[in-house]
């Protein structure tokens, strides 16, 4: 079966996700318009600004857009504001934070700190063979988890990957790297 994949196109690391896509072997697309969705198989929520990101999906209906198809099957991944934007609850948000609540996962944003405390480590993720890079830009992390949720991989501080069915949620950033691995694994739940 062919794969087609899109990358949300309103902030973040757009180019870097549609680049490690093609990579893979399958069709990327960069999605600006909720009629985009209904031809995917899976949606990629880059990092970014969180509350930037969320602000515009509700101006153009493309949260409600991607809730709907996420709940007809459509595999959705979001990577650091990504993940936040996928969460349920966002910690000391007050309402503040536009969420699709897809994902029951609470998350701490910005949860190692600053820019300047970004860093990049070696990460074991549950379902891939090997050590992958994990690079980490004023990254959130998962706090809290429901049943529905499994732990991907985790650190010292907290959650940094988990999945929820077609649902996948990471706080690093993959397609900063040369490592397709996490991207293979998010077609894997497109295909299934």
């Amino acid at each position: 079966m062919a794969v087609k994949a899109g990358v949300l196109d309103f902030q973040g690391a757009v180019t870097e996700h549609l680049a490690a896509l093609k990579r893979c072997g399958v069709e990327a697309v960069p999605v600006r318009e909720a009629g985009q969705l209904a031809e995917l198989d899976g949606l990629i929520i880059p990092g970014g600004e969180s509350t930037t990101i969320g602000k515009l999906m509700a101006f153009s209906g493309m949260d409600e857009a991607i809730i709907k198809r996420c709940r007809e099957g459509m595999a959705l991944w979001g990577t650091c504001a990504g993940m936040v934007l996928m969460a349920k609850e966002v910690e000391g948000a007050a309402g503040k934070q536009p969420l699709l609540r897809l994902m029951d996962v609470t998350v701490r944003r910005n949860a190692f700190g600053r820019q300047r405390e970004s860093f990049e480590t070696k990460l074991d993720v549950k379902g891939i063979d090997h050590p992958i890079e994990g690079v980490f830009i004023r990254a959130p992390l998962i706090v809290q988890t429901g049943p529905t949720v499994e732990v991907l991989c985790a650190l010292e501080k907290g959650i940094v990957a988990a999945q929820s069915g077609r649902l996948l949620a990471t706080s690093f950033h993959p397609e900063l790297t040369d490592d397709l691995s996490m991207h293979r694994y998010f077609l894997h739940l497109c295909q299934n």
